[in-house]
Formats: structure tokens, sequence, C-alpha cells
């Protein structure tokens, strides 16, 4: 998730300075702002996943 946000933000930085060839400069801050879209979006998806039970089936039982 941090790869997406690091990696977008670094390309709109780079989209928006002068460094760009003038041909690419949209491309570039295009790709950037899709990066840190799809951070936010794979952050949602982990930040809301439901817990799952352990199975008690599995577990053993003490016998005293």
């Amino acid at each position: 998730m941090m790869m997406f946000f690091a990696t977008g933000t670094i390309g709109i930085v780079v989209g928006l300075s002068p460094i760009s060839p003038p041909s690419m400069t949209m491309m570039i801050t295009f790709m950037g702002v899709i990066n840190i879209g799809l951070g936010a979006f794979f952050t949602f998806l982990f930040l809301t996943q439901i817990q799952s039970q352990p199975d008690k089936r599995k577990k053993k039982r003490k016998t005293d």
C-alpha cells in the first residue's frame, strides 16, 4: 500500500516538475494519480476486511 502512495507522489512531483519531457508531463501525472487511487482502494480493502473465526472443530480439548 505504501508503495502505491510513494510512487504516486513521486509520479505527481516528477510530472509537474520541469524535469519531465513536455510530451510525457500529463501521462506521468495521471499515472501518479492512478497509483494514489490504487493505494487508497487497497488500504480500504485492508482496513475493512472481516476477521475469520478460528475453526472450533480443530481445537483440542483439555482432558483432565
